[in-house]
């Protein structure tokens, strides 16, 4: 392998994920972004804010832009530039809706680092969590 895999703080990487450099690109996942059940990132480009679908493949040198979700099952081919706020849908996939997705991409990956903390402090259950949260320090 020539490449890196770069994962950007806050991001989640859901079960069964799979994270590959490409032949001639490395997998670059920004900031607060959600890679979904059994999706694939290979040798491709997440901007920050990003939400990969159930089961969707971004392929080598695609670049999905800040703000945007990619559709469960889609298919992004090698090469795909994705601009910020899209909606991304099909195979293969295409910009299918342009909407500012920021504040509800990061509040799903707000989510898995309140898991993480939870899970961290012996909570493993939704239900068992404090009424008022958890506070992170």
């Amino acid at each position: 392998e020539m490449k890196h895999v770069e994962i950007g703080e806050g991001s989640n990487i859901q079960d069964f994920c799979k994270i590959h450099v490409g032949y001639e690109t490395p997998a670059i996942i920004g900031r607060m972004c959600s890679v979904t059940h059994h999706a694939t990132v290979h040798g491709a480009t997440l901007g920050d804010n990003v939400l990969i679908g159930i089961n969707a493949t971004i392929m080598d040198g695609a670049e999905i832009g800040d703000n945007s979700i990619v559709a469960g099952n889609a298919l992004v081919r090698e090469g795909t530039k994705i601009p910020p706020n899209s909606i991304v849908a099909g195979v293969p996939a295409r910009v299918i809706a342009t909407r500012d997705n920021r504040a509800a991409n990061i509040q799903n990956a707000e989510f898995y680092i309140q898991n993480a903390i939870a899970y961290a402090h012996g909570i493993h259950r939704m239900q068992d969590w404090p009424k008022d949260g958890l506070n992170p320090t």
